[in-house]
């Protein structure tokens, strides 16, 4: 099968980790693949790195002269390239090949939604998604149900599937565990938990600092905090001041970019995602969960669905996170038996569940294009 693999996001979010994982896999197993989107973006650079043919073209452009040429510059695209089916990961972008589709296109068209915003319910979206998208893919199932229920999408037509983790890069490494708390300073007695994510405000790393400053008072002197993550649109600073101010600077350590994600949250003996909003998609929980690591988060985005509800707290819930942090470092039952729980719902987060059901969706599309 050949695939357009259409991926106009401005940066290497979330949506677009899920769309070039996707596009990997189906590349790995045999179809051809070509992943479209913004010239000089992000998403190009690691698209490229990841071996996957790129196209580029200004789709999120806002200038009228550019968008007037669009449209031919992607009839030549989709003549060059023969796709069976082009797969739309941005509502911009969908909105061209849906009216493409309808002009006669012999494509199967899917419009794949990974986004913390449910989809507008007017009577052009009603229209795209009904008429001119042949199958469309929820990443969770807030989503699954506003297609359903908002815009009339048949059952037969939507799909949920949530990206999928690659388990034979992100498991439990007891190796690179010994080394990482080693070139932190942590010992056998210490408690280490951690958060995973990149430092912008609705991560939580204020709040998750701050729940952890009061275990400090209480007296849990053993406890410390590993930050997996870097600067983006918050600073390093901000992020040292945030632990300042909660009284944990001192049991405090960043990481900074790492290659060895899976070893630095082996580390961990609890990892926790304190999100205020987002996590549509959860990449980061994957990858926790992979690494067979306790784990607790709040109740936004898709989060409900992957973890049991005594792992959850309400965002910006700082005493209800201090407590079931202070639980989870300390009651080896409870923590033994969230990684337990998690386990079995891996099940449906692996590469290979993904690629599973990312197909059997494309053969229904296809289908429904014939």
């Amino acid at each position: 099968m050949k695939i357009l693999q259409v991926i106009n996001v401005r940066w290497v979010n979330a949506t677009a980790w899920f769309a070039l994982n996707q596009a990997r896999l189906l590349q790995g197993a045999g179809h051809e693949v070509l992943a479209l989107t913004i010239p000089g973006s992000p998403v190009e650079t690691e698209a490229k790195a990841m071996g996957l043919p790129v196209a580029v073209l200004p789709l999120n452009s806002r200038n009228p002269f550019t968008l007037l040429g669009l449209p031919f510059s992607l009839r030549r695209l989709i003549r060059r390239f023969s796709p069976d089916l082009i797969n739309c990961h941005r509502g911009e972008s969908f909105i061209f090949f849906g009216l493409l589709r309808r002009l006669g296109g012999t494509f199967a068209l899917v419009r794949t939604r990974g986004d913390q915003r449910l989809p507008k319910a007017n009577g052009f979206n009603r229209w795209l998604h009904t008429k001119a998208a042949d199958a469309v893919t929820a990443a969770n199932p807030a989503l699954l149900r506003a297609f359903r229920r908002d815009l009339g999408v048949p059952k037969e037509r939507i799909a949920l599937i949530y990206g999928g983790v690659d388990t034979e890069r992100f498991s439990f490494d007891a190796t690179g565990r010994s080394r990482v708390r080693s070139e932190f300073g942590y010992t056998d007695q210490h408690r280490v938990v951690g958060l995973l994510g990149r430092f912008d405000r609705v991560k939580g790393h204020k709040e998750f600092l701050q729940a952890v400053g009061q275990l400090v008072v209480q007296g849990r002197d053993n406890v410390r905090i590993l930050l997996i993550g870097f600067a983006t649109a918050t600073s390093r600073e901000q992020v040292e001041a945030w632990a300042s101010e909660a009284g944990v600077a001192e049991i405090t350590a960043i990481t900074g970019r790492r290659e060895d994600i899976a070893a630095c949250i082996s580390a961990l003996d609890l990892a926790v995602i304190p999100s205020l909003w987002s996590e549509a998609i959860a990449r980061s929980a994957m990858e926790i969960m992979a690494c067979e690591r306790p784990l607790l988060a709040s109740t936004v985005g898709v989060l409900p669905n992957l973890l049991p509800n005594r792992a959850l707290f309400d965002p910006e819930d700082i005493a209800a996170m201090a407590g079931l942090v202070e639980r989870g470092l300390f009651d080896t039952g409870f923590s033994q038996g969230l990684v337990a729980s998690l386990n079995r719902r891996m099940v449906l987060l692996t590469d290979q569940e993904f690629l599973r059901r990312s197909l059997a969706l494309f053969a229904h599309a296809r289908s429904n294009a014939n």
